[in-house]
């Protein structure tokens, strides 16, 4: 029980730093770019440790900033 809490902070905490990292885009993109990233980690086979977790995020969402033209940018 006491691993389940304390793992549901440690992802709250990812979602919460990229989120503000990522301030242009939504926090609910964010946190679903977190769980897909989690899910595919697991899917592999490879231990999904939080720092792991949030380094390939982050690489995905720097990816979704840049790949976007500044003319398609929202004022967000």
């Amino acid at each position: 029980m006491m691993m389940a809490v304390r793992a549901e902070l440690t992802e709250e905490a990812i979602d919460r730093r990229l989120a503000d990292e990522f301030s242009g885009i939504s926090p609910t993109t964010v946190e679903r770019c977190v769980d897909d990233v989690r899910a595919c980690v697991a899917h592999l086979g490879v231990e999904a440790t939080p720092g792991l977790v949030e380094r390939i995020a982050r690489e995905h969402l720097v990816g979704m900033i840049k790949s976007e033209p500044p003319s398609g940018r929202s004022s967000q």
